[in-house]
């Protein structure tokens, strides 16, 4: 008897099997990890399989064309998943489908090749995007200014800058950091760099290093940046032709009237803004909000919220504020938020708290590209001071904030051109589990 209800069982075990056609990653608050689904997905994306991003369904889920490989690793990974039949993803792209809710599908195809910004010399401090990518799993190069410089930016898709001051004064660590080591260290490589491609100072190595990836986002790439380096960014575009450094920075005394002669023209995102010609201040620009915060504004009560857009008619701003919450907790950095009034008004905002004027999340285009700009230095460390130790994403594998991260990651892969919401042929699921098992 019970040889044949061990046969029973395996029978309906393999009709299951048969009908399990799709793998659905829920990313709402049922997901156990949502840092590492992105890496899963990113993984499968590694393998030619396409995938449905599923916007504004639980939380943005993705759905795949099932292979014992991705069940396999969803749970290596701990990634909460459920494998189900044709009949239950149709209904699922039904449901996505009807104009009355606010829901679509984005496919994502291509594997997008990233690039981090960052120095090879050790500081003491983290880079939020590195961490996330690490803890997903997700490739990733670290180039710096001899990389761009030498033409290296319209190989890569994506690309991460994070506590960097383009302006060239060294993050106005000066006033309280020039006797450590580090920071002395960190100058001389810069200057180093800087003689190496021809140029005196290191504000206008950074001024070409900030024109050249100008030039990659122009041309189609995806730039997503937090902390510093948006601002900073801007800043030495509005400088173009201006010395805005003072003399313990690079040798000499700025430009006359320099505050008067910026071109705001030149920026991505900014406008209006008033830079700081205080070297004793630690701050570029007033576009950052952190000295200008009120003192009621605590790490228990600081909140930014996120907006909420057409998935079918605004389908960018929806993949980019993907999330279980929306309402995200704050966090401080060197540029902690954008003044609203210094934001160009083209610029599409994300996140933001209304209340104390602040822009949190900003993305804009330029030419045939894309930028995102985030405020704030690590979304899981309130404050971040120099020489803090990273944060352990095992201890957040849910975080809202890093999400806002990594749906920047995925964003390269979407398929541009919008598509009629289908399940692939069987005969395309046959051959895309050929193509697994031939890799």
């Amino acid at each position: 008897m019970k040889k044949y209800l061990l046969i029973i069982l395996l029978t309906l075990l393999s009709i299951t099997n048969l009908n399990a056609a799709y793998i659905l990653i829920p990313m709402d608050e049922t997901q156990t990890n949502h840092l590492k689904a992105y890496g899963v997905a990113y993984w499968i994306l590694e393998r030619e399989v396409e995938i449905s991003w599923l916007l504004n369904y639980k939380g943005g889920s993705y759905l795949i064309p099932y292979h014992d490989m991705f069940e396999r690793e969803c749970k290596l990974r701990n990634v909460s998943f459920q494998v189900i039949a044709d009949v239950q993803a149709e209904g699922i792209l039904a449901e996505i489908a009807d104009p009355n809710v606010n829901m679509d599908e984005m496919k994502l195809q291509k594997v997008p090749r990233l690039a981090v910004y960052a120095p090879k010399t050790i500081l003491p401090w983290d880079d939020a995007v590195t961490l996330a990518l690490t803890y997903a799993e997700i490739p990733y190069d670290i180039i710096y200014d001899d990389e761009v410089m030498e033409g290296v930016l319209p190989t890569y898709d994506w690309l991460h800058m994070h506590h960097e001051d383009f302006t060239g004064q060294f993050g106005k660590f000066w006033a309280r950091y020039r006797n450590y080591p580090w920071y002395q260290e960190d100058v001389r490589k810069q200057e180093e760099i800087a003689r190496r491609h021809g140029y005196n100072k290191v504000s206008q190595l950074k001024l070409a290093v900030v024109k050249k990836i100008r030039d990659f986002v122009a041309g189609g790439g995806y730039l997503f940046s937090m902390c510093s380096a948006p601002d900073s960014f801007d800043i030495a575009l509005a400088a173009d032709g201006i010395d805005i450094c003072d003399v313990m920075f690079d040798g000499d005394g700025m430009t006359a009237g320099a505050p008067q002669k910026l071109n705001y023209d030149n920026c991505f995102a900014f406008t209006d803004f008033t830079i700081s010609t205080n070297p004793q201040e630690y701050e570029v620009s007033n576009i950052d909000v952190t000295l200008n915060r009120s003192k009621s504004i605590k790490e228990n009560n600081d909140y930014f919220l996120l907006f909420d857009f057409s998935a079918k008619w605004n389908p960018v701003p929806t993949m980019l504020t993907q999330s279980h919450e929306r309402l995200i907790k704050g966090f401080m950095g060197q540029t902690t938020a954008f003044d609203k009034r210094f934001v160009k008004p083209n610029i599409v905002v994300l996140g933001d708290n209304a209340a104390l004027n602040e822009d949190r999340y900003i993305h804009g285009n330029f030419g045939n590209g894309f930028f995102t700009f985030y405020g704030g230095h690590d979304p899981e460390d309130y404050q971040h001071l120099v020489g803090d130790p990273p944060t352990e994403l095992d201890m957040y594998p849910n975080s809202p904030g890093y999400r806002l991260i990594l749906n920047n990651v995925l964003f390269p892969a979407a398929k541009k051109k919008k598509q009629k919401t289908r399940l692939m042929s069987k005969d395309k699921i046959q051959k895309t589990k050929d193509k697994i098992l031939i890799k």
